[in-house]
Formats: C-alpha cells, sequence, structure tokens
C-alpha cells in the first residue's frame, strides 16, 4: 500500500479529522456517475432532468428518472470504503476527537455504512420536499414518489422535487458553512474518489490545507488539485482506506 507512515501517525493523533467524498466512491458500489462513459449521463441529458425549469416543465419524466436513480442505489450496498471511513470516525470520536465527512454523493451509502457525522453538499435522493413551501414529503406523496409520478403538497398545492441541489441552484448555506468550518479546523484532511472539479466542494481540501491541515488524496487517478496536497494514493478507496484504518488502529494502540 502506497500511504506514508506519515498520514497514519497524523491520523493516529489528529484532534480532528474531515473528509470529502465524491463520486468514485459510491461507483465502487455499482452507483453509475455522471462522468463516466457509462454513466447516467449518456443516456439523459443532463439539462432536461437536473434543474428547476425542466422538472416545472416535465415533472412526470423528471420524477421518473429519479425514482430511476433510487431503485439503483436501493440496490446496492456501502463498500468497504464506506465501512472503513466509518471506523475511522469511530476511532476518532473514541479518543475525544472530532470527525466530519462531508460528501458531494446523493445517495446515502455513507450513513447506511455506520458513519453518523455526515453533511450531503448536494441533499439526498432519499428525501423530497415541496418545491414552494419546503415542507418535506410524506403521506401519499411518498408513494408517488416512489412510482415516478409527481407529488402535490397537501399544504399548498406545489409540486413536491428531489431532495438535490440541481444545476443553476446554489447549495445550502448550512452544509456547506458546516463543511468549510471542518476544513479549516482539521489537522487531517481525506479527499476521497472525487475528480475535483465541481466547486466549491472541490475547494475544500486546498481550505484545508492553507488552514494548515495535511490533505492526503485517495483516487485511481489523481485529480485536478492533486499536486497542491501534500499526499496522493493511487487505488481504490475500497482498497485504500481499510488498509489505513488498520493502519491507524495499529499506531493508536
Amino acid at each position: 500500500m502506497l500511504f506514508s507512515t506519515a498520514l497514519v501517525q497524523r491520523l493516529a493523533t489528529a484532534r480532528h479529522v474531515g473528509v470529502l467524498t465524491g463520486a468514485g466512491i459510491s461507483a465502487e458500489s455499482g452507483v453509475p456517475t455522471f462522468r463516466d462513459p457509462d454513466g447516467l449521463w449518456q443516456q439523459f441529458r443532463p439539462e432536461e432532468l437536473a434543474n428547476v425549469e425542466a422538472f416545472l416543465a416535465n415533472p412526470t419524466l423528471v420524477q421518473g428518472w429519479y425514482a430511476h436513480r433510487r431503485q439503483v442505489v436501493e440496490e446496492v450496498a456501502p463498500n468497504p470504503g464506506h465501512e472503513a471511513l466509518a471506523e475511522l470516525e469511530r476511532l476518532v470520536v473514541a479518543r475525544g476527537g472530532s470527525f466530519l465527512l462531508a460528501t458531494q454523493n446523493v445517495d446515502g451509502l455513507h450513513v447506511r455504512a455506520g458513519s453518523e457525522h455526515v453533511v450531503e453538499l448536494h441533499g439526498s435522493l432519499l428525501r423530497s420536499h415541496c418545491i414552494a413551501c419546503e415542507r418535506p414529503a410524506s403521506g401519499d406523496n411518498t408513494g408517488a414518489i416512489a412510482r415516478g409520478e409527481p407529488g402535490v403538497c397537501p399544504a399548498c398545492g406545489g409540486l413536491i422535487r428531489p431532495d438535490v441541489v440541481w444545476f443553476g441552484e446554489m447549495l445550502p448555506e448550512e452544509p456547506i458553512h458546516r463543511a468549510e468550518q471542518s476544513a479549516l479546523d482539521a489537522d487531517v484532511y481525506l479527499s476521497v474518489g472525487t475528480s475535483a472539479v465541481v466547486f466549491p466542494a472541490a475547494g475544500l481540501p486546498l481550505t484545508a490545507r492553507a488552514a494548515g491541515a495535511y490533505v492526503a488524496e485517495v483516487n485511481p487517478e489523481p485529480s485536478a488539485i492533486a499536486h497542491e496536497l501534500d499526499e496522493t494514493v493511487g487505488g481504490r478507496a475500497g482498497d485504500v482506506l481499510p488498509a489505513l484504518v488498520d493502519a491507524v488502529r495499529a499506531a493508536s494502540a
């Protein structure tokens, strides 16, 4: 394994650990990504589906696509990379430290793997809310949405939309604030499975490094910002992270 002793020792003693994950870690579970040749972008034009104008023009089409995406997610399971990050969180918290995992993924796999301190920067496929009054979907709407049908808010009559960040929308203020604060506080920061081209999330590892953290990337191929980080570990998250966490556990004993 190509990670350094320095990374292991720093993780073993860090007071605060921050993590950013992207589509790569979910791809290892079989979740298609928008940027892969076989991803969902090859099947649908994103401008037809992932923006508010498209939803208002054809809510049935958009809800059908998101129902398909949820089905894909429900048929896969967290992989050893997800599970290793959940274990790293437990190790850090058990010794009195703090930990925050910020993810660009909307599939909920980190939570299913056992991670508790998670910020979903781009929202979640598993939630929906009213486009008008922002109330969470409930009751009959949840069944309609599961079938890929438009739901209507019982409180105001607005359409129920997926709780994800669409093109042209800003990230929710509270999640990005928490993620940025974690990057500023971090002693060690891990960037896992992200191409580092979608901002502002892609800037979190650079924020951490500028604030003094030791920043390591875990990726099969170097990202767009890899040359600006302290360490790049080439490999799949499901291979690298379990070995890294085992090494950290041994160094902490």
